[in-house]
């Protein structure tokens, strides 16, 4: 900077501080002029312990969506501690896994940009950015396996349960959606990430169980794709249609003794239907048995409308474009999955946390099922104007 000496850091352990350097009188109008600009550098971070509440305190006095998870906060650190270390070397000491991942945290609850956070932490916008790569895929890896295991027949078997009991809609398995997360446009990328809604994205498949947690996810998918396509292409979606999801025998709905029927999926319009997913009518010239299905369908499915809304409100940097490199765009989405599911397990549910979300659902594409999902269809809806399926307020709601 003209007139001024180099900014000298000086560490000492894991004591660091930064001061300016004394300039001469002609530079006393520039100093003035650059003073606020150059506040930051007089803050200091000392001294802070291992634990994570003081880095908290510090970092996040007014985010509740950190100091919700306060007192978890070291438990997440314990997991993720030996994949966060790194080395000292003579040049300097390097960052502590509890700042990396505050940092960290501090991005995926408010959606601070890198400039901010090296405003913030003093560390350097680049050096910001590979601390959120580093730091979500070893969440990532740290955690998926706990809290979004492939359920086996006895869980899908729960998940139904609750199913019945909250959206009275039997043998459902679970809830899928699609979403598109905003982005800037990758590098070299054509239109491959160029949606209908005419902005850059790629997409977020989820599956969800009734308590709002998601069981699987497919993240990274061209934003031009619809979900049917997305979903064919997925993991799950080939499971599915390999009958390798492990789910139970067919079973006959509350209160009858037959037909067994296929435990199921539920979603949108966007989806074709088939024996072990169901979708809504087609809203043309319908009965008044096919409205109520579609009623009861849609409660069902709602569920995941609510956890992405809760994600998002959650994790607020999926409020706005996310302005980094494509794989660590990826990354970060999937570590808020995650910790979502993390969370989710102490936390508790706020139903406010779902009532708005700015995650764009993909436009609805026309897609045919087979006969056999189309029967199946038919005995759900019979099932639902029968005395032993029908709610009390349905006709009422539709």
């Amino acid at each position: 900077m003209l007139g001024a000496e180099p900014c000298h850091e000086v560490i000492s352990g894991r004591h660091r501080s930064w001061k300016i350097a004394g300039t001469d009188k002609s530079s006393q109008n520039l100093r003035n002029g650059i003073r606020t600009a150059r506040f930051f550098l007089q803050r200091e971070i000392s001294a802070m312990s291992t634990g994570g509440r003081e880095w908290i305190q510090m970092s996040t006095p007014l985010e509740p969506s950190l100091q919700q998870i306060q007192e978890f906060f070291d438990e997440l650190l314990g997991l993720l501690e030996s994949r966060l270390m790194h080395q000292d070397t003579f040049m300097r000491d390097s960052i502590p896994p509890v700042e990396r991942l505050v940092i960290t945290l501090r991005y995926l609850g408010t959606g601070q940009s890198l400039a901010s956070l090296h405003l913030a932490f003093l560390v350097g916008k680049s050096t910001a950015s590979v601390i959120i790569r580093e730091t979500c895929v070893a969440i990532w890896d740290a955690l998926h396996a706990a809290v979004m295991a492939q359920p086996h027949k006895e869980q899908w078997k729960e998940i139904a349960d609750v199913f019945q009991q909250t959206c009275q809609f039997p043998n459902c398995a679970g809830a899928i959606d699609g979403k598109h997360i905003r982005i800037k446009k990758p590098v070299r990328s054509g239109s491959q990430y160029y949606n209908y809604k005419k902005y850059f994205s790629f997409v977020l498949f989820a599956m969800c169980d009734a308590n709002y947690s998601f069981r699987y996810i497919d993240v990274g998918s061209y934003g031009s794709r619809s979900d049917s396509a997305v979903f064919a292409h997925s993991d799950f979606g080939k499971m599915l249609h390999d009958k390798a999801l492990d789910l139970p025998e067919h079973t006959a709905l509350p209160g009858t003794t037959s037909p067994a029927m296929p435990f199921v999926f539920v979603g949108d319009e966007a989806f074709a239907l088939g024996e072990n997913l169901m979708r809504p009518y087609s809203s043309r010239g319908l009965s008044l048995a096919r409205r109520v299905f579609n009623y009861r369908l849609t409660r069902a499915r709602r569920v995941v409308e609510c956890a992405f809304g809760i994600l998002a409100n959650k994790w607020r940097f999926l409020h706005t474009p996310i302005h980094l490199k494509l794989e660590t765009a990826i990354s970060a989405v999937k570590a808020a999955c995650v910790l979502h599911n993390f969370v989710r397990a102490r936390d508790g549910y706020n139903f406010e946390d779902s009532l708005t979300h700015s995650l764009h659902s993909h436009r609805p594409s026309v897609v045919r099922g087979h006969r056999q999902g189309a029967a199946v269809q038919e005995q759900f809806t019979a099932y639902f104007m029968s005395p032993h399926g029908a709610l009390p307020w349905q006709l009422d709601a539709i």
